[in-house]
């Protein structure tokens, strides 16, 4: 893989297939046999194999391996409204931390990034921001709304603290770090647009946390080792993610969130989740399995790519409607009842 950054998930010549997580990926090996409809600038987009070691083939079996049950008497139309950090937004789905869309369309008079931001303002969403610098970040929240930003694990720590004051200075509802991608393909750190990231220790996270008035969030979250950590640090929120599937043969984000939920209990920290939340269903299942509220990124991306904001608002207004379908077949009146129990698992 080069150094472009792996999280623009990119080309929006192709459709998705959205029965699968690995649909938005390519391969190395062009040459290789792929059903991926994704080809993109090569290292715009994950480079996974779809195979054993592809986290979100395992992440995707998981997710669709989960049934619900039926709760419908005495069932009415749910609420979705949701307080995340303290604020109130219209649902808990939140457009993710996508970067670089700006740079990969051919048609450079569209930002994707400010219609994502745009779309989240109208429907009245959390938005996230991934890598952006700071001229680019402050230009896409011009469009107004709330977001958080995420920042790379810079090896240059003084990067990372003047991109958290930015963002405090510019109005950030949060700020965090991405602390799942230090590591590169090649076994040493990753660099990214030619940037050197590095390790992110517990001193680090709570360096970090400890400079800003803002909540501080880590991202990338897929043990209770790590959730443990970052309540040492004082982060008040983590993101259950691998990040679309950086990690060989990763588990399921979902399928650890109880054990990190039981172990947070208590201590007031916010849990999040992404992974592949193709629709609402998918949505359902997390929040139903713990989660505070969910980001929706592989699952607007084509939506948003080809056709910009409105269309990002309708793919977004579906998996809404589609949340709701399910809270009232399983009796959930408000995104603070959601009850596991609902849920079954197919061996």
């Amino acid at each position: 893989m080069n150094n472009k950054e792996n999280d623009a998930l990119t080309s929006a010549s192709e459709t998705i297939d959205v029965s699968s997580g690995s649909s938005l990926m390519e391969t190395e090996n062009k040459n290789e046999e792929t059903s991926s409809p994704w080809p993109g600038p090569k290292g715009m987009i994950p480079v996974t194999s779809g195979k054993a070691d592809d986290a979100n083939v395992h992440n995707r079996v998981f997710l669709d391996n989960i049934l619900v049950e039926m709760r419908v008497i005495d069932s009415v139309e749910p609420d979705l409204s949701t307080t995340i950090l303290g604020k109130k937004y219209a649902s808990p789905l939140m457009p993710a931390a996508v970067s670089h869309l700006n740079k990969v369309l051919s048609d450079q008079s569209r930002k994707p990034m400010q219609e994502k931001a745009v779309a989240a303002r109208n429907m009245g969403l959390l938005n996230w921001i991934g890598m952006e610098t700071n001229e680019e970040y402050g230009e896409i929240i011009k469009q107004g709304g709330d977001t958080i930003r995420i920042i790379k694990p810079f090896a240059d720590h003084h990067k990372i603290l003047d991109e958290i004051q930015f963002a405090e200075k510019t109005g950030a509802v949060a700020v965090g770090i991405d602390i799942d991608h230090i590591a590169g393909k090649n076994g040493k750190y990753d660099v990214v647009d030619g940037i050197p990231l590095g390790p992110i220790t517990m001193e680090d996270l709570k360096q970090y946390a400890a400079s800003t008035k803002l909540p501080f969030i880590a991202k990338g979250v897929l043990s209770v080792s790590d959730a443990l950590k970052a309540r040492q640090a004082d982060c008040k929120a983590i993101v259950g993610s691998h990040h679309h599937g950086r990690v060989p043969f990763g588990v399921p984000p979902l399928s650890v969130l109880p054990e990190i939920k039981k172990a947070l209990q208590g201590s007031g920290m916010e849990i999040y989740a992404d992974g592949s939340l193709m629709s609402g269903y998918d949505a359902y299942k997390a929040l139903a399995m713990g989660a505070d509220a969910v980001l929706i990124g592989r699952g607007i991306l084509s939506e948003l790519l080809k056709n910009g904001t409105k269309a990002t608002e309708d793919k977004l207004k579906k998996m809404n409607e589609q949340l709701a379908e399910m809270m009232m077949y399983t009796g959930i009146k408000d995104t603070k009842s959601f009850d596991s129990s609902v849920l079954h698992y197919q061996k």
